[in-house]
């Protein structure tokens, strides 16, 4: 796909984040404190957490208010620094 057809995400937007990783509070505590910092307007309603069928792992899905692609470098960046964390969408 050339530069010219990407689709380009127009800010501000609801945007997802997903992060994916080992089920424990410490990650869910992670995802929280990084949203805090670069997007704190997240309402309870934005936030939603899956488990994996055994228990392992946990997904948890949470919708901000993007203003911009810094932002949005700065939060994957910071989902990153936790071990817990396995992959950020």
């Amino acid at each position: 796909m050339s530069e010219d057809k990407k689709p380009k995400i127009e800010f501000p937007c609801k945007y997802p984040i997903k992060v994916l990783g080992e089920a424990h509070q410490e990650l869910i505590e992670h995802v929280l404190r990084v949203m805090n910092t670069h997007a704190p307007k997240i309402a309870e309603s934005d936030l939603k957490i899956s488990h994996s069928s055994k228990g392992k792992w946990q997904s948890i899905t949470l919708f901000i208010i993007a203003t911009g692609k810094p932002q949005l470098d700065a939060i994957f960046a910071d989902l990153k620094t936790s071990s817990r964390v396995k992959m950020v969408l």
